[in-house]
């Protein structure tokens, strides 16, 4: 018997008990299905976030408290005086600002609001593209004069006010008026977070609302990608000379971050689809104890066919071509689901999936393997039946 009719006798092998073999690929449908997704889910959202990144910038950099050390320094806390320093001596640095935050409650005239409160300057704006929908962003005046105003993002004025018409409008922060001076255009965000929304106020207005409170980073962007290593060494090395304090600080690249999320995604989406994986080892199991229970009841069929000559290599293969042409199938029908199930979701969440013909190669290499593995042991069975104990079985 050739391939392709060792095809045709499995293929009608299933159609006769149609039933049986629908519940039989259940296992490796959903297993399939689930790999796909996930993997295509995994890979898009990782895409995404790579490209929001390289959006905000690759020659970025971060200088802050080293986060290893158990206790920090005393005297070792930013200054804004830290920022005039670094911008003279480092000639590579376009921009840097402060960064400081607090989350707390935000009153407008229509309700409050819980908000990120960031102390920043005018550099962090260009730093991260703000697009200013209305009004304006702080200037270094406004820091120097100690004004008392405030950009907030699109979200956040609607919800404040129940439009983004708010220049000139005041709100409320630890019983401190401000001035809305501008507002941010709304840009779509990696997961679309409702509690990303955030209020920007001048560094040391924000100082005088929180006393108690401290710049947490000083944020930067240099001239040239090329630069950004240098230039984050060098603000370390000036931020350690200026509070005599050798390892309290540390800097982060933007390209540094890229690839710890880059790492971080692709290990969940392995393990997550190495969980999703134990649902194609229950539909092995489940096609080798049909495979086991067809090989009984057609211990006749198999007696017969060695009767007239067939070898039991041939049996061996006949019935191993059953199991991977079942799985096949499962696979088939779990790619077309794990194909739209990625595609939905992504959708949802508002980035592309991203499906590659070598993961869906991938996945009916899967279905085939299994169906060899899990069919092997009903296959052996059927081959070293004894054809005349066989050809007596009721």
């Amino acid at each position: 018997m050739n391939l392709l009719e060792s095809i045709r006798v499995a293929i009608e092998s299933i159609r006769s008990n149609l039933l049986r073999s629908i519940l039989t690929t259940i296992g490796i449908v959903i297993g399939i299905a689930a790999v796909i997704a996930i993997v295509a889910i995994g890979q898009g959202g990782e895409a995404t976030l790579m490209g929001e990144m390289e959006k905000i910038g690759s020659n970025l950099f971060m200088v802050h408290i080293d986060w290893k050390r158990e206790e920090p320094q005393t005297g070792t806390e930013f200054l804004l005086e830290d920022v005039q320093a670094i911008k003279s001596q480092v000639p590579e640095i376009k921009y840097l600002a402060p960064y400081a935050y607090n989350y707390d409650s935000i009153r407008g005239t229509k309700k409050n609001k819980q908000a990120q409160i960031i102390g920043t300057m005018p550099d962090h704006a260009q730093m991260g593209n703000l697009e200013m929908l209305q009004g304006r962003f702080f200037t270094n005046e406004d820091i120097q004069g100690r004004r008392r105003i405030v950009a907030l993002d699109e979200a956040l004025a609607e919800e404040l006010f129940g439009n983004t018409d708010v220049i000139g409008k005041q709100v409320v922060v630890q019983g401190n008026s401000l001035l809305v001076c501008g507002v941010i255009k709304e840009e779509e965000s990696f997961l679309n977070m409702e509690d990303s929304k955030s209020i920007y106020v001048p560094i040391r207005v924000w100082m005088d609302i929180y006393p108690d409170g401290f710049i947490q980073s000083l944020q930067g962007s240099t001239l040239e990608h090329e630069q950004v290593e240098t230039a984050m060494n060098k603000s370390v090395t000036i931020m350690e000379r200026r509070h005599q304090a050798k390892n309290v600080y540390a800097g982060t690249t933007m390209a540094q971050q890229m690839e710890i999320a880059s790492k971080v995604t692709s290990v969940l989406t392995l393990i997550v689809s190495a969980i999703a994986g134990i649902s194609l080892l229950v539909g092995g199991i489940g096609v080798m104890n049909i495979m086991l229970v067809s090989v009984t009841e057609r211990t006749r069929e198999i007696g017969l066919r060695m009767a007239l000559g067939a070898r039991r290599r041939d049996i061996l293969i006949q019935f191993l071509i059953e199991a991977m042409v079942l799985c096949i199938i499962g696979g088939i029908i779990g790619t077309i689901l794990g194909v739209g199930g990625a595609w939905f979701i992504a959708k949802l969440a508002k980035w592309p999936p991203l499906i590659s013909w070598s993961t869906i190669l991938m996945a009916f290499a899967f279905s085939a393997g299994i169906g060899i593995l899990f069919g092997l042991l009903p296959a052996s069975k059927a081959s070293k039946l004894d054809p005349i104990e066989a050809l007596r079985h009721d």
